[in-house]
This record gives structure tokens, sequence and C-alpha cells, in this order.
């Protein structure tokens, strides 16, 4: 007994001592390296210069780190460029790295937060999550609603490609698989279709530019009242007035009594329908911020996606002629891909995968915020300590480019998933998760994908495509520009030209 005591008397101190080094070790981890910056401003001046944040950010990368610290004005931030540690952000440690920064302009846009993919993390955000999920992005919609929209939309879009081959016209590939995406996303919400020039394509241009747009508020507080010098308050005030009253009319038809009661359900009467079984008081403000949701992220990823499909494809003949044959010997002389066909493509769903790899339509993650502090690192011997109110962003464009992860990163290879047909968009493998992973994974990955696939395979079995006169291989550009999607700078036009099946 006499040794017991001796033994804890020894060992109590020593435990107690070990406990606070530790601790005191843990508090003295540093931040993980990043350029220096400049008084007040941070880094911001290196985003002002830089072509495009995620260039910016994967060059960084390759010099400090997978682990890079920014300050932009007075906001720490985290960029991530590794796998390994996008895992331990998106899933480990995914408690703390829930939550978004609430930016000026999407917060008006999605009234105060109460949509899915902006809003800042809570209990009221789980709700409204859980209702999208078992009400609007269910199978059972997907198949009865979306699917027969999107074939007609496919073939809709076939025929206009189809004029345009007869005439011998120059296709802007992105403008035509905008047109399509857009169609989808506007049925499948709202019943209705909107042509070309029509005010809600203006009205989401103006959208998508205030979500990506810099207000002075969201990293220097103290001079947010620059926004309203410049105009930028005024002019997200008026396009959220205008945005609102947009909205509001849908509603007001979708409620009049003697709406047609054939006309399929849609999202708003999906919503209006429901509204009283959501766990959560469900109003109008809400469906207005979710159909923001579906309509920004719908409509520009799918056709950024198909862009940069086209884009990798002219740019890979060997690739081109290849998916090609698969879809004509398959297909026969069918005339029409419809959604049952997909699976029978392998090497089509391949290169809509490697597409997403090399070209991924969101080329930094939209930014998460840490809601406290967090210990991460690639080893013991380089481990970091992030702060709470870290705003984070999960490099898509390194993780896809990183040559720990790819045989010939920068190379356009969709054989690769054939060799690992493991690879989904699901967000548990973390070397590519091109729609996010963890809680805050998009809730639509099913709708976007069958999109893109849809409509490729469509214009790989009509058509042919060719290059505008005198431009070669080596010509077609992949440069881009700072958007919420992954931008092409310069447009893509092809010229589209009829297979005949023999």
């Amino acid at each position: 007994m006499d040794l017991l005591i001796i033994a804890l008397l020894i060992a109590f101190p020593l435990a107690l001592y070990l406990s606070l080094n530790h601790i005191k070790k843990k508090d003295d981890l540093p931040s993980p390296p990043g350029p220096p910056g400049l008084p007040l401003i941070g880094n911001m001046h290196q985003l002002y210069k830089a072509p495009s944040n995620h260039e910016l950010f994967w060059k960084l990368s390759k010099k400090y780190g997978s682990l890079v610290t920014l300050h932009l004005g007075s906001v720490p931030a985290l960029v991530v460029s590794s796998s390994k540690m996008a895992k331990q952000v998106l899933k480990t440690q995914d408690a703390i790295y829930s939550s978004k920064p609430a930016m000026t302009g999407q917060q008006k846009m999605s009234y105060n937060g109460l949509e899915v993919g902006f809003s800042p993390y809570s209990e009221h955000w789980r709700d409204v999550r859980k209702f999208c999920t078992l009400e609007l992005f269910t199978p059972k919609r997907a198949q009865m609603s979306v699917r027969p929209v999107r074939e007609q939309e496919v073939y809709r879009m076939i025929g206009g490609l189809t004029e345009a081959a007869s005439a011998s016209k120059m296709v802007d590939v992105h403008r035509c698989f905008s047109d399509y995406a857009s169609s989808i996303i506007t049925r499948v919400a709202f019943g209705k279709r909107y042509g070309e020039g029509a005010k809600f394509h203006r009205l989401l241009s103006e959208i998508e530019a205030l979500f990506s747009n810099f207000f002075v508020s969201d990293y220097f507080p103290m001079f947010g009242w620059i926004d309203k010098l410049t105009g930028m308050m005024a002019r997200l005030d008026r396009t959220f007035v205008e945005m609102d009253m947009f909205y509001q009319e849908l509603i007001d038809e979708h409620l009049k009594p003697d709406r047609s009661a054939s006309t399929t359900d849609d999202v708003i009467d999906v919503m209006l329908n429901n509204k009283n079984s959501a766990s959560f008081a469900l109003t109008m403000n809400h469906v207005k911020a979710i159909l923001l949701d579906i309509i920004v992220a719908g409509t520009g990823t799918t056709a950024t996606v198909l862009t940069w499909a086209m884009t990798a494809l002219m740019r890979n003949p060997g690739v081109m002629k290849k998916v090609q044959e698969e879809v004509r010997r398959v297909m026969g002389k069918k005339g029409k891909i419809d959604e049952d066909d997909i699976q029978n493509l392998p090497y089509l769903r391949a290169v809509v995968k490697e597409t997403m790899r090399l070209y991924p339509p969101g080329p930094l993650l939209l930014p998460r915020k840490t809601m406290g502090s967090s210990v991460i690192g690639e080893d013991e011997d380089h481990m970091y300590k992030i702060k709470p109110k870290t705003v984070v962003f999960v490099s898509m464009w390194a993780i896809g480019r990183d040559p720990e992860n790819w045989k010939e990163p920068l190379e356009f290879m969709p054989e690769r998933f054939l060799e690992r047909p493991e690879i989904d968009y699901k967000g548990q493998h973390f070397e590519y998760f091109p729609f996010g992973a963890g809680r805050r994974q998009c809730p639509g990955i099913n709708l976007g994908v069958m999109n893109v696939e849809l409509a490729l395979a469509n214009v790989l079995y009509t058509f042919d495509w060719e290059l505008p006169d005198g431009m070669r291989i080596e010509d077609i550009d992949e440069e881009t520009v700072n958007g919420l999607t992954l931008q092409r700078k310069n447009a893509l036009c092809l010229r589209p030209k009829i297979y005949v099946c023999p």
C-alpha cells in the first residue's frame, strides 16, 4: 500500500505536468505557412492581381504546402490543397468546418440565410436541408417530374443544333448549353421556359455577379460605408427587389384557384403543398430562397461542365473518336438517347468524371467558416492550429491536379476512371469530390450529373464537331475567369455537322 501511495504521489505530478505541457504545446502551435501580407489589407493585393483565385491558390500550395494561411483584410483564411487535408476538414472535423461565412451579397439574396447552399450552419439550416432532401430531391420525383423535362429539353437542343448544322453555322457551345440547363431548371422549378434575352436570364446573370463580387464590408467591416459610396449596396438592393418581385409573381400564379389541375407539380407546387409538413415554419421567403439555390446551382454547373467537356474533347481528338465510337456502336440507329441508355455507356461516363477532375465546376468549393479552433496537419511534425472564424477554401483545382493522387494529372485520360470504377460523386473519395463532401455536400448531385451525361451523349451521337476555319487544336485555350463556376475566358465556338449512321 505504501508503495502504491508513493507511486501515485510521483505519477500524479508527472501526469499533471505532461497534461499541462500538452495543452501548452497545442496552444503554441503555429498557423500554417503562407505569403507575407501588407499592413491592413493582408494578402488582398495578391488576389486582386491574380487572373483567377484558384490558380493563385494552386501556385501558393506548391510553395507553402497543402495548408496555406492568408489574411484577407481582417479575415483569417485557410487554403486546403491536398486530399489528406480535405478529408480532415470535410470528414474527420466536419463539425468544426461546416459553417459558411455570412457574405453580404449572398446573405441579402438568400433572405438572410433561409436556403441551403450559402447559409451559416444552424439547426434551422439542418431543417431546411432535410426538407429539400425529403421533398424536392427524391428519386421518385426525379423519375416522374425531372426525367421527361430533361429528355424534352435535350431533344429541343438537338433540334436547334440540327438547324445550325444545316446552315453550316458556328455555335457558341456555352450559350447553347446554358439555354438547355436553364430551361430544365426553370421548368422543374416553376413550370415555364424563358427564351434567350428574357428578363430571367438578365436577372440570373446579375445575381451570379453579385454573389462573386467584392464587398468591402466582408473583409473590412469598419469601412463598410465604401460599399454605399461605390454604389454596390444600391445595386444589391435594386437586384434583390427585382428578384423578389419576380419570385412573388411566380408564387401568385401558383396560388390562383383556377390554375390547371393537370399541370405537373413543379418545385413551387411541392413547397406550397408540403408547407405544413415541414419541421419549421416554411414562409414565402423560404420558398424564394430555395428557388434561388436551385436556379443558381443547377444552371451554372451543368453548362460549365458541358462546355469544358467539349473543350477537352476538341483538344484530344483520340478521346473524342473513342467516345463517339462507343455511343454510336451501342445506340446504333436508335436516333435519340434516353436516360436508360446512359448505363450502357461507361466510357462516356468516364469522360464526364474526367472533365470534372481536370476542370471542376467549382474550382474552389464554396468557402466554409470554422465554428471553433482546430488542430490539423499532414503529420505529427507539421501540426497547425486553425483559429475560430477562419474562412476555409478547399481547392478542387489543386486536388484534381495533384500527382500524389493522379498519374499524369494534367492529361485528359478518362481511362483512369474505368480502372478505378469505385470512385464516384458521393464524397467518400477525397481525391475526387466535385460536388463537395460532408454535411454541406450538394443535395442535387444526381440531377446535375444526369443533366450532363444525357446532353453530352446526344450531341456526340448526333453530330461531328469542327473548329472554326483556320483554327488548330493547339489554339484552343484554357484561360479562365473568376466566378461561382469555372468559366472560360473566351467563348468556344464550334461547327456541328450532322452524322449519318451507315
